[in-house]
C-alpha cells in the first residue's frame, strides 16, 4: 500500500508522460490485461486513456484494471487512469 506523499510524487511523473495504451468500445479485453500487466513490469507506471465511445464507468473500469494486473491505481483524471506496480528492482526510487 502506498502512502498519500508517494503517490503524489507518482502522479507528478506521470503528469508528463503520454498515454500508452487506449480503452475503447470492447473495454478490458484479456489481450489489453496482458500488455498492459507486461509493460508494467518493465517501466513501473503506466498512463492509460479512455476512448469517449467506451461506455463503462472510469473508476470502475481503473478499479477492474488495478485488480487484473495487481497494480495500484494512481489517478483517475479526466478520461485518463494511472496505474503503478513495484518492480523486482524498482527504477522509480518513492521517497
Amino acid at each position: 500500500m502506498l502512502t498519500t506523499k508517494q503517490k503524489v510524487y507518482l502522479r507528478s511523473l506521470a503528469q508528463t508522460e503520454k498515454p500508452v495504451f487506449q480503452i475503447g468500445q470492447n473495454a478490458i479485453s484479456d489481450n489489453m490485461v496482458k500488455t498492459v500487466s507486461d509493460y508494467l513490469k518493465k517501466h513501473e507506471l503506466v498512463k492509460v486513456s479512455v476512448l469517449k465511445n467506451c461506455d463503462a464507468d472510469l473508476k470502475e473500469l481503473a478499479f477492474d484494471l488495478a485488480m487484473l494486473t495487481k497494480s495500484e491505481c494512481i489517478q483517475v483524471i479526466g478520461r485518463q487512469i494511472v496505474l503503478y506496480k513495484r518492480a523486482k528492482e524498482p527504477k522509480i526510487i518513492l521517497p
